[in-house]
């Protein structure tokens, strides 16, 4: 027997012994990164799984944005969740380490500032007063309902948001407090929307922040804070119709996959964002985001096709934009 029959034979057992056809390699497709697009990117990798009839496993994990965005421009993950876009720093990460990438907008989200439902004195919120819970200032000293406003009752204010890796945090301190990140510290944070769900829910004086599809899913837990975006303004409560027609403001966002250039020329990869763009619309509705228009789907495949890389927020946030200005920018890297 040559040694490299033997080799061969000895595979071939081994395959026996373990039930695995040596040649076999399952393909996946990894996702990792936002908890608030999480509820999408597993719903379509369910339906994609089920079409595929397993041939093709796909697994998304839940890091947040920046920390999904730290293994996706280390190469580890094939497509990164985000909830807001890409940062100068994260890509110059990624270019260091010659990742490329097309950003594709999947869905719009209604961020939701959301209270215990035995809460009966908050019937709508400006920005300005949750500027004043929230702005670094706050810190250890706005700890009472009526220090930031005094018609509030003498109450103990427990917050819980978003932890410092999520685009959610990221998203709201830049549209309520004017700067991405520039929060106060001493609240309860977690990457975990449901760790915020529960906290909320247990706490009568807590107030908290998350992306709309934990909300409807809790909304027998939980009561949504209607939002006053400018003075003289009404307010206005976060739902489907109210971002579509671009009145929930400023805290309607896009949310995006991530797609890395090199990971599209596995056919399983590319196969799994066609199915993605093709039923976004569909699953978007499902999981209770905005879907985009059909042609802002129709726009990501030719993306796809033409390798159109970048972004189109130049690293950083944009905030307030509607789907049509969306649509409107150019992507670069």
């Amino acid at each position: 027997m040559s040694n490299k029959y033997a080799v061969v034979v000895g595979l071939l057992i081994a395959g026996a012994v373990t039930g695995i056809a040596p040649s076999a390699e399952a393909q996946i497709v990894k996702l990792d990164g936002s908890s608030t697009v999480y509820p999408i990117s597993e719903a379509v990798a369910e339906e994609f799984q089920k079409a595929k009839k397993g041939a093709i496993k796909v697994t998304v994990g839940i890091s947040g944005t920046g920390g999904g965005f730290k293994k996706f421009c280390r190469g580890e993950t094939d497509i990164s969740n985000a909830s807001r876009p890409i940062l100068k720093q994260e890509m110059a990460d990624c270019k260091a380490n010659g990742i490329e990438y097309m950003e594709m907008p999947v869905a719009y989200d209604a961020l939701t500032v959301v209270i215990n439902p035995k809460n009966n004195f908050i019937k709508s919120m400006t920005v300005g007063e949750l500027k004043k819970m929230w702005e670094p200032a706050a810190q250890g000293k706005v700890v009472k309902w009526n220090q930031v406003n005094p018609a509030w009752p003498d109450a103990p204010l427990k917050l819980f948001g978003a932890g410092a890796d999520s685009g959610t945090f990221d998203y709201f301190t830049e549209a309520v407090t004017g700067k991405s990140k520039s929060s106060r510290g001493d609240f309860t944070a977690s990457e975990d929307d449901n760790v915020l769900v529960q906290g909320v829910a247990r706490d009568v004086n807590a107030l908290g922040f998350f992306g709309y599809a934990y909300y409807v899913e809790n909304k027998d837990k939980l009561k949504s804070v209607p939002i006053v975006g400018k003075d003289g303004k009404p307010a206005v409560s976060p739902s489907l119709e109210t971002v579509i027609n671009g009145t929930y403001q400023p805290l309607a966002r896009p949310i995006f996959i991530y797609v890395n250039a090199k990971s599209v020329q596995k056919p399983e990869v590319k196969e799994f964002v066609e199915y993605f763009n093709k039923h976004g619309e569909t699953l978007a509705k499902e999981v209770k985001y905005v879907p985009l228009p059909p042609k802002a789907y129709a726009y990501n495949m030719e993306v796809l096709g033409k390798r159109k890389l970048g972004t189109k927020f130049g690293g950083e946030n944009k905030v307030g934009l509607t789907i049509e200005d969306l649509m409107k920018l150019e992507a670069k890297l």
